[in-house]
């Protein structure tokens, strides 16, 4: 089914046009004017030709939905930041997710100014996928892979994300590199966390526990994690913070990997509710700062 034709009842100008397009979601009540295949607890969506609108329009509303009561228990915590909206992020996995999981409890109780509307994985059985579908967020595969037959093109995901209104694309331990029809379509809305200080140990292969061994190896007496925008290229983009953490004497890989993880924690939250409270401010140079909450004339 041509992807154009499903989307083309939703938005006001043509987005794309591919073939075989899947979504995945949980259905509370699938009707008989759909064709599923459910496997541990979550479903590969195809749309049926005679109602492919009201298919994705049910895609849509499931991710809306999710949005709605998200930001419903949001709103009874915070102000409503100056009459700036809520944002709509998704979120990009590979693995257990703990920063997803983190970035999704700061949203709940209020402390960013925004909301989760869909995971994107490239391990739909991985653990951050799991805690999504737990959570009755909208799991999208990408890329397709030999491991992921069902994973969707970069073009339909592109798709996908405009059709859920996501304002920002958060990278929270996604192995893949990102495609550049993503990065056109979300300029400086595309940020990643790496766990050291780039650009060291920064770049393909180096991810993970690899990260803490070379850090430890090289003698290199401090780390942290950066938070960076995405471009073209592994870990090259513009950086837009970092947290110093100190390598000890007798650190291993683990060690050193639980404290820069809290540090990580701490970091892409703190990141995360600037993004969405439009406190990030582009220099002349190109270079993003941090516009302080408590002091309008004062950056990091």
């Amino acid at each position: 089914m041509d992807v154009h034709h499903l989307l083309s009842g939703f938005c006001s100008t043509p987005l794309i046009q591919s073939a075989k397009t899947q979504f995945f979601t949980k259905l509370a009540h699938p009707s008989a004017s759909t064709s599923f295949a459910q496997s541990h607890n979550w479903v590969s969506f195809r749309a049926c030709p005679c109602n492919s609108q009201r298919a994705l329009s049910r895609i849509v509303i499931e991710c809306k939905s999710s949005t709605e009561r998200t930001g419903a228990i949001a709103s009874d915590k915070q102000d409503s930041r100056n009459g700036i909206r809520r944002k709509k992020l998704a979120v990009f996995v590979s693995g257990g997710g703990s920063n997803f999981r983190s970035i999704h409890e700061a949203c709940i109780r209020g402390s960013i100014h925004g909301d989760i509307v869909v995971l994107v994985t490239s391990k739909p059985g991985c653990g951050g996928a799991d805690y999504a579908r737990d959570k009755g967020l909208p799991v999208v595969p990408f890329p397709k892979s030999k491991n992921v037959p069902d994973g969707i093109s970069p073009i339909d995901l592109v798709a996908v994300l405009r059709r859920l209104e996501v304002d920002f694309v958060l990278l929270a331990g996604y192995l893949q590199l990102i495609p550049v029809e993503l990065i056109q379509a979300y300029p400086r809305s595309i940020v990643n966390i790496h766990p050291s200080l780039l650009p060291a140990f920064g770049g393909k292969g180096n991810y993970g526990m690899r990260v803490h061994k070379a850090v430890i190896a090289s003698g290199a007496r401090y780390t942290g994690p950066t938070i960076h925008f995405v471009d073209e290229h592994y870990d090259t983009g513009r950086i837009l913070a970092q947290r110093v953490v100190p390598v000890l004497a007798n650190d291993t890989a683990e060690d050193l990997a639980a404290r820069v993880l809290k540090e990580e924690h701490r970091l892409y939250v703190e990141v995360i509710t600037a993004l969405c409270e439009e406190r990030i401010i582009w220099r002349e140079d190109g270079v993003p700062i941090i516009r302080s909450k408590e002091n309008p004339n004062h950056y990091s």
